[in-house]
């Protein structure tokens, strides 16, 4: 471990709590203006300091970490997922990585609930009718939507999120279905009356509602790809708070401008801010800008977990949230 201070590069603009106790507790370089590091300013922070701590939207692969420099020991990751890096290739170069899982949680669980409502009662559209000064008074057929109380809720990924969304769909009087790659236990199936499939196709093709929930993962690219897709039923929606990368949204772009799909709510995308226009065009779709775990208290509760990992490292430790290689 390097002697005094650690030297500490953030890539974004953080919480100003956060930024505040970083200053006390480090040599930490803030980012200022909130913009995206270039792969170059990404490269010289890499060769100067101790610590690095990225966003989702740094990419760090091993070309990148071949121009690291002798002095970065750890990457602090400012969230959960760490698909952005090369894990492997960090640890083979005696850089550890740490990330900040479960607080992201409850917040994301609740963006999924809103665009499930969001895309069965319509409501952005019923939002653009009243900024369009749109709306002629009260009617019994107009903006009909589906009510979701006794429908199918199919997860996929049962994991901290999924569960969260299962405990909150549950509450709404949803059925609880889910596939997973380990069965849970059965006292959490009975918390919110959850049924286990083992074939995603057998579940995909009899929900009404498909909630994405699972990490980005080579073996989850594209696992709702255009055949899976097409299996769903022609009144099901589909909705997405995870990682874009598990949609093929080209195929599902298709699929719902041919009514074969009934709508998506999305607050991920396949390439990034990168959307595909005709999505935007789909009275049926509700796109977000990536905000599923935007709250204040959610985003520094991220900031004190780097601290502690960081802190952690500093005083001799393993970070208590390190990544490890073929963990992910």
């Amino acid at each position: 471990m390097p002697a005094g201070r650690l030297s500490v590069v953030v890539t974004r603009r953080l919480p100003e709590p956060v930024e505040t106790r970083m200053k006390e507790l480090f040599d930490v370089d803030l980012r200022d203006p909130d913009t995206p590091m270039s792969r170059d300013e990404l490269a010289a922070a890499m060769r100067r300091a101790d610590v690095l701590v990225p966003t989702i939207t740094d990419q760090i692969d091993a070309g990148l970490l071949a121009q690291a420099g002798e002095k970065l020991k750890l990457i602090a990751n400012y969230g959960a997922g760490v698909d952005h890096i090369d894990v492997a290739t960090a640890r083979s170069r005696g850089i550890l990585v740490s990330n900040t899982p479960g607080v992201v949680t409850e917040d994301t669980a609740d963006m999924t609930m809103a665009l499930i409502l969001g895309v069965t009662r319509r409501i952005p559209e019923g939002i653009a009718m009243m900024q369009a000064e749109g709306w002629s008074g009260w009617s019994p057929m107009a903006m009909l939507g589906g009510r979701i109380g006794g429908k199918r809720l199919g997860i996929l990924g049962m994991g901290r999120i999924g569960q969260a969304v299962a405990r909150r769909a549950r509450a709404f009087g949803m059925q609880i279905h889910y596939h997973n790659r380990r069965r849970l236990r059965p006292e959490v199936e009975a918390e919110v009356e959850a049924t286990w499939w083992e074939s995603l196709d057998q579940m995909v093709s009899r929900m009404d509602v498909i909630s994405i929930n699972c990490p980005h993962t080579p073996s989850t690219y594209h696992l709702m790809n255009a055949r899976r897709l097409k299996l769903m039923k022609p009144s099901a929606v589909i909705v997405n708070t995870s990682r874009g990368e598990v949609i093929d949204e080209n195929a599902l772009t298709r699929m719902i401008r041919a009514g074969e799909i009934a709508g998506a709510g999305l607050d991920v995308y396949e390439r990034g801010a990168e959307i595909n226009p005709r999505l935007r065009e789909l009275p049926n779709v509700v796109l977000l800008p990536h905000m599923g775990s935007a709250t204040l208290e959610g985003r520094i509760e991220m900031g004190e977990k780097v601290i502690i990992n960081i802190k952690t490292f500093a005083d001799g430790h393993r970070p208590p949230d390190q990544v490890v290689p073929g963990m992910l």
